[in-house]
């Protein structure tokens, strides 16, 4: 069973910056995406971003892509997410999600957005102007 810990979440004024992190374990096979989610308060949940093991990310907001950072340290098999230039807007609660592959096909290293079946407790960012 996969276990997902996020940690780094927090309240920053507007402009600032945050790093999330997301601790793995539990994983069978080395093929695996990991991801950011959100969920602000009456709003769906909003993918942010995915890593494949292998290295490649994929952003499923474009708008997001030039404030928030994606990246992974296999060997601690963590993923973080950089945010910065922070606004009122991003305030939501982060979920790190995963899926695993026995072997990877080139689709599902692509990490889609639907394709996460691990999720973690998710971890509260707080935003103020």
């Amino acid at each position: 069973q996969v276990r997902l810990v996020e940690s780094g979440g927090g309240s920053v004024r507007t402009g600032g910056s945050l790093r999330l992190a997301c601790a793995a374990s539990g994983f069978t096979y080395i093929n695996n995406c990991m991801g950011w989610f959100r969920q602000a308060p009456g709003k769906d949940r909003e993918g942010v971003a995915g890593i494949y093991s292998g290295g490649r990310s994929t952003y499923y907001s474009d708008s997001l892509k030039g404030r928030f950072t994606i990246s992974h340290d296999i060997g601690k098999n963590q993923i973080y997410l950089q945010m910065n230039n922070l606004e009122p807007d991003d305030t939501a609660m982060y979920y790190c999600a995963a899926v695993e592959f026995r072997g990877a096909s080139l689709y599902q290293r692509t990490c889609v957005e639907s394709g996460y079946n691990y999720w973690g407790q998710g971890t509260q960012v707080s935003v103020s102007s």
